[in-house]
């Protein structure tokens, strides 16, 4: 009896069930984090600059009132929420080396940042029905895509992210943590976060896992499938030029699909398969997956569409 006392007066000092969690920079280099703190603040400018232009640009211009450009807003807008919902943490490690953050705010970080995640997965499936139906069925493009069905669509992608997300985050607030709670990125990220749970995580894991199948696991293949058939429409085209030219329409998407899921799809693995890697490599994998898109998304689509960049170049112009 007085054995199971003391061993459970052990646990309660190893564990906690409202931990300060720590933030880690980049492993290595904390003696000149204020100086990588530079190239930090010019991403962080570039994405929020970027995607703030092209998202007032949709908005301001009447031209770009069609529905390709309602998804690429949708698109700058999540771009816009993934950089805001960690930067706030990074630049504290960077500037002020502020790593601690609480459980309640860790969970507040995760539902911006895989809420967004996922919003950003749905939104890139719509683009890819975009342009399926822009090709496949031009005809019936403006009865398809209606600003009404635009608007249910983006509507059904928060409730898809809001009943997925929430469970996962309400899992969260009965685990117990050891006392030793150093996160891997100077972000909450929640496979990081329950790595450190001592009590028991199988409906954590679970629940991550459904969420995972009903995100990457639906969207992922229905954009191969959108492409599939764009291939088989556009091959039917005979002349080159026009095949060029249907083609070059996709090539936005594709960069922005790429930019997403394959930084994406690394970290995950890192993160199950490669423990015994070097910590730097977890963190700069880790800001690559959220720094990638929300830099380059205005980029491509600022280089690749004509629209956009003229948009743009007059906003920039006007006095």
């Amino acid at each position: 009896m007085l054995q199971n006392q003391d061993n459970m007066k052990i646990l309660s000092n190893l564990t906690s069930k409202f931990p300060t969690f720590l933030l880690t920079g980049i492993p290595g280099l904390e003696s000149v984090h204020i100086w990588m703190s530079i190239p930090f603040c010019c991403l962080y400018t570039i994405a929020l600059s970027g995607n703030g232009m092209i998202l007032f640009a949709i908005i301001t211009k009447q031209s770009l009132h069609e529905p390709m450009y309602y998804f690429l807003s949708m698109l700058s807008a999540t771009d816009l929420g993934l950089t805001v919902s960690t930067m706030s943490t990074t630049l504290g490690i960077l500037w002020f080396d502020a790593r601690e953050i609480s459980l309640d705010s860790c969970i507040v970080q995760m539902f911006f940042l895989h809420g967004f995640t996922f919003l950003e997965s749905g939104v890139l499936v719509a683009m890819a029905f975009d342009r399926y139906v822009a090709i496949c069925d031009p005809l019936r493009y403006t009865t398809i895509l209606t600003n009404s069905r635009i608007i249910q669509m983006g509507i059904l992608m928060i409730i898809r992210t809001v009943v997925l997300i929430v469970p996962l985050l309400l899992l969260l607030k009965p685990l117990h943590f050891c006392k030793m709670n150093v996160l891997s990125h100077s972000y909450c990220y929640h496979p990081d976060v329950i790595k450190l749970a001592c009590s028991d995580i199988w409906a954590n894991s679970i629940c991550g896992l459904i969420d995972l199948i009903l995100t990457t696991g639906i969207d992922t293949p229905c954009i191969v499938l959108s492409y599939i058939l764009i291939i088989q429409s556009v091959l039917s085209i005979a002349s080159p030029e026009e095949r060029h030219k249907v083609f070059s329409t996709c090539v936005s998407h594709i960069g922005a699909v790429a930019i997403f899921y394959i930084p994406m799809l690394s970290l995950s693995l890192v993160h199950r398969y490669g423990r015994s890697a070097p910590k730097v490599l977890h963190s700069m994998m880790a800001n690559v997956y959220l720094l990638l898109p929300p830099v380059l998304n205005p980029i491509i689509y600022s280089v690749k569409t004509k629209q956009i960049r003229k948009a743009i170049l007059s906003l920039l112009l006007t006095k």
